[in-house]
């Protein structure tokens, strides 16, 4: 099944509803959730599937281990928390009820990095990718609009291994249509160019990227633009492609550099093909309140400061 993301109207309503069409045709998915069903919207798995779906509470380890009791007996747990609580709060319960057993989740963490926004630093989990990547074979995505968060969940579903999502919950952007290719592992090529290589994962880096080509191409200079929405397992052939049409990369994501991104595909290159790198992360610093354009400014994510880590690559 694929469905069009323009039925929906934020973010949260795309992965749920993704859970919801999965469970209609595979009645061994599940729903789990932290006592955040009304934040996330899995209500609407809830009164469909009132039989599937079970409340933990405010006791998210437990609610890991509530899914990888229920993945033991044969069913198909779908998670949800608060990244922050997804990833640093149910890590031991992650790695073992999950991982070494080889059980099997798909896990939801919503609201990563500055997308936290109001709810501030506690709840700004900026090193999630980085726990994850520590947790053998776990698929990690981070969709940059509503289609392609819809259809890698579906994806992170058939791939039949433990998943991440990190996704926004609130607002809403639409980047490619329901006839578009999306693969998991497959990262998007959005614009070709010679000069330097934007590698972005996310919606806030997507998104600024693609306006911070427009900028560099009034100033003569070229730009590629990747979407790479799945962070695992990383696809290494557009990277290489990439890195060796334009010999500079520039690695930009709503997260830190140790254990995220910008470090995996340092190391991958720096194997294979020497390149000269920049990146744009949170740096050592932890969030703030605000809303998400003070925070954009505040942590650098804009356009503009990718122009300038272009042209101090470029110089």
């Amino acid at each position: 099944m694929k469905r069009d993301a323009h039925d929906f109207n934020h973010y949260k309503e795309a992965v749920i509803g993704a859970a919801v069409d999965i469970a209609s045709t595979d009645d061994r998915v599940v729903f789990v959730d932290s006592d955040l069903s009304s934040c996330i919207g899995s209500t609407s798995f809830e009164k469909k599937y009132p039989e599937r779906f079970f409340n933990a509470g405010i006791a998210e380890a437990n609610m890991v281990g509530v899914a990888a009791g229920l993945s033991s007996v044969g069913l198909v747990p779908f998670i949800h928390s608060f990244g922050c609580f997804m990833s640093r709060r149910d890590y031991d319960q992650l790695f073992i009820s999950l991982g070494y057993t080889h059980q099997r989740a798909i896990c939801i963490g919503s609201d990563p990095g500055i997308t936290a926004q109001y709810n501030g630093g506690t709840h700004m989990p900026f090193e999630d990718i980085a726990l994850m990547r520590q947790i053998p074979n776990f698929v990690i995505i981070e969709p940059s609009d509503a289609q392609s968060l819809y259809d890698l969940t579906w994806q992170a579903y058939k791939s039949g291994q433990n998943a991440y999502i990190r996704t926004p919950r609130k607002g809403i952007n639409f980047r490619y249509s329901l006839e578009d290719e999306i693969t998991l592992g497959k990262g998007i090529e959005l614009r070709e160019g010679k000069d330097v290589a934007i590698i972005a994962t996310g919606i806030v880096m997507v998104d600024e990227a693609m306006k911070a080509s427009d900028i560099l191409k009034e100033k003569g200079i070229d730009a590629t633009v990747v979407d790479l929405h799945t962070i695992r397992p990383l696809d290494t052939e557009l990277i290489e492609k990439v890195a060796a049409r334009t010999g500079k990369v520039l690695v930009c994501e709503n997260g830190r550099y140790a254990g995220g991104v910008g470090e995996m595909i340092a190391g991958h290159l720096s194997t294979v093909l020497p390149t000269k790198m920049a990146f744009l992360n949170v740096g050592e610093r932890y969030g703030e309140v605000g809303n998400l354009s003070y925070l954009k400014e505040a942590f650098g994510f804009t356009a503009d400061n990718i122009v300038n880590k272009v042209m101090g690559l470029l110089a």
